[in-house]
């Protein structure tokens, strides 16, 4: 037990993920564990299903694992490709970065398009590789929809018409872990064929729960690949689910967070939630504007509704900064990763969060870097809050 004196009030988590979890959803995951392989998990299960189709926008199937995301990157790349099969994968971050580097190690071949991680992934660079693979040697490319390191997103739409312009093949893949439930997100009218996600971020629950959603062709990829699978197998998966069971044992708590997330952003109504990120982004950049530092994300366009990654001016460590603003105002900021490690700060903006949560993120930012001696301008506290004051819609103006 700790001898530190309690903190009073909550901690701020503003990472990008884990993100907090909602009351409700806490409640949820509290009930009594049921027989799963009993009737009132089969209801469960299927109730579930059927709404995993409506998050995703699909018509298909939508395979559950009790794994991390990156279970899930694994499920996409197994289950569709055989050994030395060629994947056109873009080097956006630290989290595309790791996915090519399993693409990698499972005895794939990657073709990796770098960036200077500072956008995300140029559609017409994607179409002038694969014009050059006129012998469709390329069996998958590979894009991170929000990568949760840098900051920036990725315009799904406009890869899928690189796809088609080039005439290639290719399955498209997308990872959507910090993007699902923040952004939106088409699986069928993009042509998306593998959709990727996890439980921690914008759908509000605990790490541990990993999502593949698949299209028809993905469907046919997985009968002639035969790279080795067992655990992640969607065959095994979708043959149990099929009836509402599961092949193995299924993690049943998160399981009843996982339906009250989606009846919570339901509630809320989809458009809405997009729109509640996009305006909470906003109000965080202008507040970094305000403060006169540097937006790692170089381009407006690529600008994510999820994460603002913050660059320090040369001779201050973010790290250090992270450090002194959890030490004194017990908020928990992302912190920066390979490229950016030390040089930049991430502030989630993304999950059960709203105007006063991101004030109070911002002030509490705006207050460290005034006792860390950091170079900034006073007033992004003051810009932000001018920018949700003029945005702001009650709820009775929103029901006329």
């Amino acid at each position: 037990m700790s001898r530190e004196p309690r903190r009073p009030g909550r901690h701020f988590l503003q990472i990008p993920g884990p993100t907090p979890i909602p009351e409700r959803i806490l409640a949820a995951m509290s009930k009594q564990i049921l027989d799963h392989r009993g009737p009132e998990f089969q209801q469960l299960a299927k109730h579930l299903f059927a709404n995993l189709k409506t998050l995703f926008n699909t018509k298909n199937d939508v395979v559950i694992f009790p794994s991390s995301g990156t279970g899930a990157w694994e499920a996409a790349l197994v289950n569709t490709l055989s050994p030395g099969d060629k994947v056109l994968m873009v080097e956006t971050g630290q989290f595309a970065l790791l996915w090519s580097e399993m693409a990698k190690s499972l005895g794939l071949v990657p073709e990796v398009l770098n960036t200077d991680w500072k956008i995300g992934a140029d559609a017409n660079l994607i179409e002038e590789h694969l014009k050059k693979d006129t012998n469709h040697e390329i069996k998958a490319v590979c894009v991170v929809h929000n990568e949760t390191s840098t900051g920036c997103r990725t315009w799904l739409q406009d890869v899928r018409k690189a796809l088609d312009a080039a005439g290639h093949p290719a399955l498209f893949m997308t990872d959507t872990i910090s993007s699902l439930g923040v952004m939106d997100l088409q699986h069928d009218a993009w042509g998306i064929d593998v959709t990727i996600s996890g439980s921690q971020k914008g759908l509000m629950l605990p790490p541990a729960l990993s999502l593949n959603a698949i299209s028809d062709k993905a469907i046919e990829a997985s009968k002639t690949a035969s790279l080795a699978k067992s655990y992640f197998s969607w065959a095994d998966m979708r043959a149990s689910n099929a009836d509402g069971f599961f092949p193995y044992t299924p993690a049943t708590g998160l399981l009843y967070g996982l339906t009250e997330a989606i009846e919570m952003l339901k509630e809320e109504g989809f458009e809405n939630v997009f729109a509640r990120h996009e305006r909470l982004a906003e109000a965080t950049r202008c507040a970094v504007k305000g403060w006169g530092l540097d937006i790692w994300c170089r381009d407006e366009k690529y600008y994510s509704p999820a994460v603002t990654a913050v660059t320090l001016p040369d001779g201050h460590n973010a790290d250090q900064f992270r450090a002194l603003v959890l030490d004194t105002f017990n908020m928990s900021l992302g912190t920066g990763l390979n490229k950016l490690a030390g040089k930049a700060f991430r502030i989630g903006h993304l999950g059960d969060t709203n105007e006063l949560t991101i004030m109070g993120a911002l002030s509490g930012v705006e207050m460290g870097l005034k006792i860390a001696g950091i170079p900034h301008a006073s007033g992004g506290v003051d810009a932000a809050m001018t920018y949700l004051a003029e945005t702001a819609t009650s709820k009775s103006q929103k029901a006329a």
